[in-house]
């Protein structure tokens, strides 16, 4: 495999982001919390710029009815009940891709069902999935302590990736 230096990825059209933050070469989204924070359509509460700053966020964009992302959910439920407190947080963005994703009462059940207990946007609109130019199912997006996009996980099956993430970011 090829390493990509600045220069090359400059002649191949890649922009400075894409070196900086894995998997942002095909996303030219948002690269802040600020979307998350200015939504208002929320299951339960909503996060705050207070109740986020100084923490290692994961967001989880999702759909309940996604198979690939019920796979990276048992991982997300060890993450909050062994990381969550005052250095970390998950935040979930589900985005339905069915008509029967987008019932309210239908996320709900879903949510409780897979054991979801999160702060999770409800993006039927898919304000949040554009604004952070997500492509797939699931995708997770990992911010520093200083609410900056540090890493783009995209698929399952990447637990480890995840998880090593989520430690360097919060030693």
């Amino acid at each position: 495999m090829e390493r990509i230096t600045r220069a090359n990825a400059l002649v191949a059209g890649l922009s400075l982001a894409a070196l900086l933050v894995p998997g942002a070469a095909r996303a030219a989204g948002a690269r802040t919390l600020e979307p998350i924070l200015g939504y208002d359509k929320w299951l339960d509460v909503r996060p705050t710029a207070e109740s986020l700053r100084g923490r290692v966020v994961l967001v989880d964009v999702f759909t309940f009815g996604c198979y690939n992302c019920q796979n990276v959910t048992p991982n997300l439920r060890a993450l909050h009940r062994t990381k969550s407190g005052s250095q970390f947080t998950i935040v979930g963005i589900h985005t339905p891709e069915t008509p029967y994703e987008r019932d309210r009462a239908n996320v709900v059940a879903n949510l409780k069902r897979q054991g979801i207990v999160w702060p999770v946007a409800v993006d039927n609109d898919n304000k949040l999935w554009d604004a952070y130019g997500i492509e797939y199912w699931p995708t997770q997006l990992i911010f520093d302590r200083n609410g900056k996009l540090q890493r783009i996980v995209e698929g399952d099956s990447q637990d480890e990736l995840v998880d090593r993430t989520v430690a360097q970011l919060m030693a």
